[in-house]
């Protein structure tokens, strides 16, 4: 039997004491009241089938995804990647996976197993750290950065011809109507050439990274609509598509004719390669145009064309044949009905507030752009599998604001599918910890598949990411609570309590600090002078506390070593009533150059769940200090659910929709439901996740939540809201 949400039990209780007080009274019978008191059901679909996005021009910064969690695929206006160029400056269009990877060449063996690290003062000794500002090394620190990079796989769209012959262009097309129907994961493209209309209908494989394409289009027969596949080399940008066209002499692509409607590309770079293969129905004629680029012209009187394209990182013949079109649709129809009919659901209609429309649309596409970008086999990058940032390389302490919501919304499996990540590099973060003198297993911040971290000025220094995976394996205990989820995730657990426990040490006074060096979340502060950040002390006692809650429930005992640092943790840092960034920034709120980036002492109540060591009161004038004099521009797109978290856990109900809400750059949602952060980061997925955490809470409420609150933790109860909502679980 699946479990209740919060707000179902409350609602079972009340027409279980309504029915117990109508027997004692004699009025009426259980049944009438059970009928009265029912709560609608929530309509999934035409929740799902009202927020699906809808196009009718091209929108440089809102191109659709079709994806997997492993796999996905970026498309134009057309349905494919038709007009690659019309969106660089914008989304780009892209074909990204998380096995696919490449490797500029090395001649000078760069490695950061033989990278000088930088000696820092530590509590009277010396710790060695990854920086890159070691002087006549730039160009190894750009080549470790970059390297592996994550790679675009391949460009497939269409060559459209006007009736001159002459290429057409993204201004040739109108008439554009295209829709991504959520509730079945299909994407319908319509539009005309030259008056001549096309009906494009693509989709991707739940379990197989394919593509499957429908197209019903008068140019088929007039051979004015072409497929066309494009393959490039690897991209070293940090920032990038992932893929460049102008080193064709640098890569290879081997084709093999399987059949007459089915061919097969293998693809070389470097030590890397992974194989295309593609089929199509009726007669096909294929062309290679010029060194990596394929065009493939439908031949016959038939306006109907059909398309699979297969992706994988084995160069071997698959095990399996490659499924039709029909197949593919319906194995994407029969996932997303699944996956929208189970799990959490919120509801907004017939609320009075202006932005509730807005909010809901925003926790629909987040449930679905964080499904297929950020529910893989590894930790995601911050722009997902849509294009490279950081070279594609995936930051640690952001997996929690990707994922950590899908335990919360009933979907624990899709967080444990990147949770093996790090039991695979859990040697290699002992080593990292032992090797600066520490126990247990220290976590990287921003890494590559292998778990290796480039050096960089910032993140070997932080440690907010330390305790997440002892927040993810306690969530996977509260959906799971048994025996099994507690071998699986004991080892990571205290592993890192083990490290925690060790990386604080005792001051002069007794008292155990953290730092320096180290970098605060809020990444402004010099890490050879910053200690005891607030949010991390707060974090370091939520970690070592759930450690030592998971020994007693494996019926070890609790580690004595773990409760003297529990014990003995330095006080958050207040000053003037506000508590601080860090002990060391006593003048966070007298800085202009303190109050931006991300404002994560809030976190201390909110992201974290109210402890004796957080003073109510001290929070909520800090929260309110933020919302006064914070540098928006300079925030991130996960900071307004912080802070929203923390107004709900305070009872500050308006102020949580406020913050959650608020008009600002960085927390602007496009049409396809990204977040928009800078030209530079067009879409930044932890504002996603961080928004359907904030959701969770408002909803389901926390641990100790106020039996008061109703249905809903963290919505104004003034009637402006109507929030009906399902399958949630609280947080901690």
């Amino acid at each position: 039997m699946a479990k209740s949400s919060l707000g179902e039990m409350r609602h079972i209780s009340i027409i279980a004491a309504l029915a117990l007080l109508s027997a004692l009274c004699g009025c009426g019978g259980p049944k009438d009241i059970e009928s009265a008191a029912q709560p609608v059901r929530i309509d999934r679909r035409a929740l799902v089938g009202r927020n699906s996005p809808t196009l009718s021009g091209l929108d440089s910064l809102a191109p659709l995804q079709l994806g997997n969690g492993n796999f996905a695929f970026t498309v134009d206006i057309t349905g494919l990647q038709s007009f690659p160029e019309a969106y660089r400056h914008g989304v780009p269009l892209g074909t990204q996976s998380n096995w696919g990877w490449h490797t500029w060449p090395n001649p000078k063996g760069y490695s950061v197993e033989t990278f000088p690290l930088t000696q820092y003062e530590s509590g009277g000794r010396s710790v060695g750290y990854l920086d890159m500002n070691v002087p006549g090394r730039e160009q190894e620190v750009r080549w470790l950065r970059t390297n592996p990079h994550r790679l675009q796989l391949g460009m497939l769209g269409f060559s459209l011809t006007k009736s001159d012959g002459s290429p057409a262009g993204p201004e040739d097309i109108d008439r554009i109507e295209q829709r991504l129907d959520l509730w079945s994961g299909v994407l319908t493209s319509r539009f005309s050439l030259e008056g001549v209309e096309s009906v494009v209908e693509t989709v991707c494989h739940p379990d197989r990274d394919i593509l499957a394409v429908r197209v019903r289009s008068g140019l088929v027969p007039l051979g004015r609509l072409k497929i066309q596949l494009h393959f490039p080399y690897g991209d070293t940008t940090e920032f990038g598509w992932g893929g460049r066209w102008d080193m064709p002499g640098s890569h290879r692509t081997e084709l093999t004719r399987v059949s007459d409607t089915q061919a097969r590309f293998v693809r070389s770079l470097d030590r890397e390669s992974y194989a295309v293969e593609a089929a199509w129905s009726g007669a096909g004629k294929l062309d290679c145009a010029e060194p990596h680029l394929y065009l493939l012209t439908p031949v016959g009187p038939d306006s109907a064309f059909e398309l699979v394209c297969s992706f994988a990182p084995d160069t071997l013949p698959g095990p399996e044949p490659l499924p039709g079109v029909s197949v593919t649709l319906e194995a994407s129809r029969t996932n997303w009905q699944n996956f929208w009919s189970t799990g959490g659901v919120v509801e907004l209609a017939g609320s009075r507030d202006p932005r509730a429309a807005e909010l809901e649309r925003r926790i629909v596409l987040s449930q679905y752009l964080t499904a297929i970008q950020c529910s893989g086999s590894l930790p995601p990058q911050e722009t997902g599998l849509v294009y490279n940032s950081w070279a594609g390389k995936f930051h640690l302490e952001m997996h929690w604001w990707h994922a950590a919501h899908f335990a919360l919304w009933g979907r624990s499996e899709l967080l444990e599918r990147s949770l093996p990540f790090y039991g695979r590099i859990l040697d290699q973060a002992r080593r990292t910890a032992a090797g600066q003198g520490y126990d247990g297993a220290r976590w990287p911040k921003c890494v590559d598949p292998q778990g290796v971290q480039m050096p960089c000025f910032i993140e070997p220094f932080l440690v907010w990411q330390q305790p997440h995976p002892i927040y993810y394996a306690e969530l996977c205990y509260r959906a799971h609570p048994d025996s099994l989820t507690l071998a699986r995730y004991r080892d990571i657990v205290f592993a890192t309590a083990e490290f925690m426990a060790s990386f604080a040490r005792a001051d002069s006074s007794g008292r155990y600090v953290l730092g320096p060096p180290i970098a605060p979340g809020q990444e402004v502060f010099d890490c050879r002078s910053t200690f005891n950040p607030t949010f991390e002390l707060a974090y370091w006692r939520f970690g070592l506390g759930t450690a030592q809650l998971w020994r007693e429930r494996l019926g070890l005992g609790r580690d004595p070593g773990w409760d003297t640092v529990l014990e003995r943790l330095s006080a958050l840092p207040v000053q003037d009533s506000l508590y601080t960034a860090a002990e060391s920034a006593t003048d966070t709120f007298s800085r202009p150059e303190f109050m931006t980036d991300h404002p994560l002492m809030l976190g201390a109540l909110g992201f974290l769940p109210e402890t004796p060591a957080v003073d109510r009161e001290t929070m909520r004038r800090t929260l309110k200090k933020v919302l006064q004099v914070w540098d928006w521009p300079g925030t991130w797109g996960w900071d307004y659910p912080l802070m929203a978290m923390t107004a709900a856990r305070l009872g500050e109900r308006s102020l949580a929709v406020e913050a959650l809400m608020l008009d600002t750059p960085k927390n602007r949602y496009l049409p396809n439901g990204h977040c928009y952060q800078t030209d530079r980061l067009p879409l930044y997925l932890p504002a996603n996740g961080g928004l359907l955490n904030a959701v969770a809470l408002m909803c389901a409420g926390w641990d100790g939540a106020p039996q008061d609150s109703g249905t809903t933790a963290g919505f104004p109860t003034d009637g402006s809201w109507n929030v009906r909502w399902e399958g949630l679980s609280p947080l901690p």
